[in-house]
């Protein structure tokens, strides 16, 4: 099994990377390989909404690593997304790799996601809802947790002081490793529910 984990900060090597480093090792006892990826200092262009993705099965918008991380989405059993709090929302180049990397629709139902944020005091509970948005409307599993998915601190050795933070991110690896885990071990038991075509109603007459 396989986990892909996106770094949306401009940091490689902070505090998002930190907490998914928690939840990488967590994992990998449970010999499930993670594959980190960092984004957030990559030039990305945000989604024009153009909508030839849901034609040709890729983002036009080139030049930048939407489309190559779109084929690892599609391999992978399990997501995670990592960002640091900007003005109370998810960061910015993140924000646009996220609308184009899950615009185009691949199939991620019933895959498992879990979330990393950073943040120095608050706006927390913002981001981690907008990024657990992308696995809800993906119908994707959200791994279970004790608390909301927050570290705080604005450098690692910040993080070192909030104790939960990091016993947090320590429970979602695992939660992610045992869901996964559950998952596999139910395929040929159990029947997915069939995918159906949507209904989209706009409320103007």
């Amino acid at each position: 099994m396989t986990v892909i984990a996106f770094n949306g900060s401009p940091h490689k090597d902070r505090v998002v990377a930190r907490g998914i480093s928690i939840m990488k090792g967590e994992l990998e006892k449970e010999g499930i390989s993670v594959d980190v990826v960092h984004v957030g200092d990559k030039n990305i262009h945000g989604c024009v909404d153009c909508k030839k993705c849901k034609t040709q099965g890729y983002c036009v918008v080139g030049g930048d690593p939407v489309n190559e991380c779109f084929e690892k989405l599609k391999s992978a059993d399990g997501v995670i997304l990592g960002s640091p709090v900007y003005y109370g929302g998810v960061a910015g180049t993140f924000k646009s790799f996220l609308d184009r990397l899950f615009f185009p629709g691949p199939d991620m139902r019933y895959k498992v996601g879990a979330t990393v944020v950073s943040l120095r005091r608050t706006g927390g509970l913002a981001v981690f809802h907008q990024l657990n948005n992308y696995f809800n409307l993906s119908q994707m599993i959200i791994t279970p947790g004790v608390y909301w998915d927050v570290i705080h601190g604005n450098t690692p050795e910040e993080l070192t002081q909030d104790e939960e933070g990091l016993q947090i991110m320590e429970i979602q690896g695992r939660n992610m490793a045992w869901l996964l885990k559950t998952l596999a071990a139910g395929k040929g038991i159990i029947t997915l529910p069939p995918p159906v075509e949507r209904k989209r109603t706009n409320f103007i007459h």
